[in-house]
């Protein structure tokens, strides 16, 4: 499979199909194939029809396993929306260097932007999940991926911007991320946030509802805005209001979400945009939605 990472050691459907009948003979007879959902971190393999493969590509991505397969069950049981349920923990073998997972394979299709079929309804699906996530009793869970503050993220997002000078207008931009630096930061208890609910980790129906989120490995307690990436990532400018009132977005979290999806969005164009075109189109149709607000 193409790499997207220096770090990234080789995945292809041969070596899922070895682990598996090494690790797990009751499902050696199934068919292995690769899945078209090109995962950042993970790499995918359909196993049979009811179940899929996922190898982390990089050590960062395989030290979240453990999270996974201890928080998935338990939120799965308190969300609206199905998400995914591990089956089985796999060990290194065969030359790859980490533990892995067998999961339930989710029926949908990622979003297309741009191509929604009914936009106001995933916008409704897509506040309900996000709300009633943030809402999951935190128990003891593990700051998210993005649990920093925004300002934190400053240089990271300077430097990225710099670097993508030629794609992006520089002062509108920093006009937009300055102004989510000065907006009032999240006081409240840190919630249960997915932290990047981007078209590539939603599933959605025939019919366009949200049928599943997949792709955990960035969940943990943080702050709420982090969440409203969809708005920006997904959803065109009247489903994004209907998304931010069904989920009760007050002004100091909605423009700091604005920044979370900008700084998230110029990282990506950055990092990405000599190896995943897809991420890279993306990331621009994030950047283009966010300044055409003004």
């Amino acid at each position: 499979m193409a790499k997207m990472h220096v770090d990234e050691v080789d995945t292809d459907a041969a070596l899922a199909r070895r682990l598996v009948a090494a690790q797990f003979p009751q499902w050696a007879g199934l068919e292995v194939e690769a899945v078209e959902r090109i995962g950042t971190s993970n790499a995918m393999f359909r196993l049979g029809a009811d179940m899929v493969v996922r190898l982390p590509r990089r050590a960062g991505a395989a030290k979240d396993i453990d999270m996974e397969h201890e928080w998935l069950p338990r939120l799965g049981a308190q969300l609206p929306t199905p998400i995914p349920v591990p089956l089985a923990q796999g060990t290194p073998q065969e030359g790859y260097p980490w533990r892995w997972s067998v999961y339930e394979w989710l029926d949908g299709t990622n979003p297309v932007v741009g191509r929604l079929t009914a936009p106001k309804l995933l916008a409704t699906d897509l506040a309900a999940f996000v709300t009633t996530l943030r809402r999951t009793d935190p128990a003891d869970g593990p700051a998210s991926y993005r649990s920093e503050p925004l300002p934190q993220r400053d240089a990271d997002t300077r430097r990225a911007l710099a670097d993508v000078r030629d794609l992006v207008d520089q002062g509108a931009a920093l006009s937009v991320w300055e102004s989510a630096l000065r907006a009032p930061e999240w006081t409240n208890a840190p919630v249960w946030i997915h932290s990047d609910l981007q078209p590539g980790n939603l599933l959605v129906s025939p019919e366009g509802r949200l049928s599943a989120v997949i792709d955990f490995e960035c969940a943990g307690f943080g702050d709420a805005a982090v969440d409203l990436l969809p708005a920006w990532y997904v959803l065109p400018p009247e489903a994004r209001a209907l998304f931010r009132t069904v989920a009760e977005v007050d002004e100091a979290t909605w423009v700091r979400g604005r920044g979370w999806a900008l700084s998230v969005a110029l990282l990506e164009l950055s990092y990405y945009r000599h190896s995943n075109p897809v991420m890279v189109a993306t990331a621009q149709h994030v950047l283009d939605e966010i300044l055409a607000e003004g």
